[in-house]
C-alpha cells in the first residue's frame, strides 16, 4: 500500500513539474560514480573468491556497501570509496580512503558487531576498498585494505 501511494505521489510530482524535490529527479553524478565503484569492487572480490552476501544493506545503525564471506569463511563488511581522477576533478587532492570519518568508522564497527551477533558469525572484520576512476577513460585503480577495523 505504501509503495502504491509513493508511486502515485511521484507521478503527481512529475505531472505538476515538482520532480527534483524531496529526493526526486535524476541521481547525482557522485552517486552514479559510487555505484560504479561498488560494482567494480564486487567483481574484484568475486574474482578473488569472495561470496557477495548483500549489497547496500540497510541496518538499524547505518548502511554497509558490501557484506561478503572470504574464501576462508570469515565474514567482512566492506566500505567502498570511489573518486574521479583526472583534469579538473574536484577529488584529485586526496585518496578516497581519507573520506572515512570518525563517525563512519564508529558506524562500520557497530554494523560489524551487529551482524556478528545477529547471525552468530563471531567476529566480523571491516575492509575498505578505494577505487579511483579516471575521467579520461581507462581502467580504474583499486586498493583493498583488509581488516582495518
Amino acid at each position: 500500500m505504501v509503495r502504491i501511494l509513493s508511486r502515485l505521489l511521484q507521478r503527481l510530482n512529475r505531472v505538476l513539474g515538482l520532480a527534483g524535490r524531496a529526493g526526486e529527479g535524476p541521481p547525482r553524478e557522485e552517486s552514479v560514480l559510487g555505484a560504479k565503484g561498488e560494482a567494480f569492487a564486487a567483481k574484484y572480490l568475486q574474482r578473488a573468491g569472495y561470496t557477495i552476501l548483500e549489497r547496500n544493506a540497510r541496518l538499524p545503525m547505518g548502511e554497509a556497501d558490501l557484506i561478503v564471506r572470504t574464501p576462508q569463511g570469515t565474514h567482512v563488511v566492506v566500505e567502498v570509496k570511489t573518486r574521479a581522477r583526472g583534469k579538473n576533478a574536484r577529488s584529485d587532492q586526496a585518496a578516497p580512503e581519507l573520506a572515512i570519518t570518525r563517525h563512519k568508522r564508529r558506524t562500520l564497527r557497530a554494523i560489524a558487531t551487529f551482524l556478528g551477533r545477529a547471525n552468530n558469525w563471531g567476529r566480523v572484520s571491516v575492509d575498505v576498498i578505494a577505487v579511483e576512476w579516471p575521467l579520461a577513460g581507462g581502467a580504474p585503480t583499486l586498493r583493498h585494505h583488509q581488516g582495518v577495523l
